[in-house]
């Protein structure tokens, strides 16, 4: 069954970890980041945006499938279903679909936009028991079509929204989606500091989380950190297995080419990225 993120993230805050993030793309991307959190005996998040959403044709194919999945894989870990980048429109539509949390993407509008609309679904997630991530500063890098340059959130304004009782929080530090440019500054730690300092126990969650280097991660652990995004990283290793696999002339051996041989290696390859992020985010062993 389906549970909110809020205690999840809570306790990881607490015992200093990090609950990964994976978004999800079809039923192989489910499968894989499913069998990793429960042999990780670790909590996990699956995200979906609204274009993967849009791609499994609604946000109700996408929950009737987790959950069928839930219960027919024996899933005993904590799984939340979480919209990521949330128009406020998709946000409502994934509420009534069942995602057990949402995240509501305002970040585009003027604070005090941001802040109404903000305020008026943390109200229906109160009611409906679903957590509510919401963003101040945009994330850099291009999402579904929105290209940001990775800006610094601005800690009052972080405040402000936190103060509404949303669950957590994604605040842009230099952060950026997708993979990262030679001449990337790195993580603005000054700002996730100052923005901690403002926000007191609220979890916080770091958008692009592939590319960034494990002694970063660590650190922003440390400082708040709670809920770590990654997508990328296994679009890259799924497309790696996949082009091996091809290029060795698997698919051209007895049947080689039915779907479930042919996709299989890049799934492997999920299952072994997450498994590796769950190590490097502390949340093994934390279900």
């Amino acid at each position: 069954m389906l549970v909110s993120a809020k205690e999840m993230l809570e306790k990881a805050k607490e015992g200093q970890y990090a609950v990964g993030q994976f978004n999800i793309n079809n039923l192989e991307w489910t499968k894989a980041v499913l069998k990793a959190a429960q042999e990780c005996n670790s909590p996990v998040i699956l995200g979906v945006s609204e274009g993967a959403g849009k791609y499994m044709t609604g946000f109700k194919t996408v929950a009737a499938m987790v959950k069928a999945m839930l219960e027919e894989m024996k899933i005993t870990v904590p799984v939340a279903l979480h919209l990521d980048h949330g128009t406020y429109e998709g946000c409502y539509k994934c509420i009534e679909a069942g995602f057990s949390s949402i995240m509501f993407d305002g970040s585009h509008y003027s604070i005090e936009e941001n802040v109404e609309k903000t305020r008026e679904l943390v109200k229906i997630c109160n009611e409906k028991g679903l957590s509510l991530e919401a963003e101040v500063g945009s994330i850099g890098g291009e999402e579904d079509g929105v290209v940001g340059m990775g800006e610094c959130a601005d800690p009052n304004e972080c405040k402000a929204i936190a103060d509404l009782g949303v669950s957590m929080l994604a605040a842009g530090i230099g952060n950026i989606h997708g993979k990262y440019p030679a001449n990337w500054p790195g993580l603005r730690f000054d700002v996730l500091d100052a923005i901690q300092q403002k926000t007191g126990k609220m979890p916080l969650v770091l958008h692009g989380g592939t590319g960034i280097p494990a002694d970063m991660i660590k650190k922003a652990i440390s400082l708040g950190v709670a809920k770590i995004n990654v997508n990328t990283e296994c679009q890259l290793v799924f497309a790696e297995a996949t082009r091996k696999y091809i290029e060795a002339g698997k698919d051209l051996e007895g049947k080689g080419f039915d779907p479930r041989k042919l996709l299989a290696p890049g799934t492997d390859a999920i299952v072994e990225i997450v498994k590796e992020k769950m190590e490097l985010f502390g949340s093994v062993g934390k279900a």
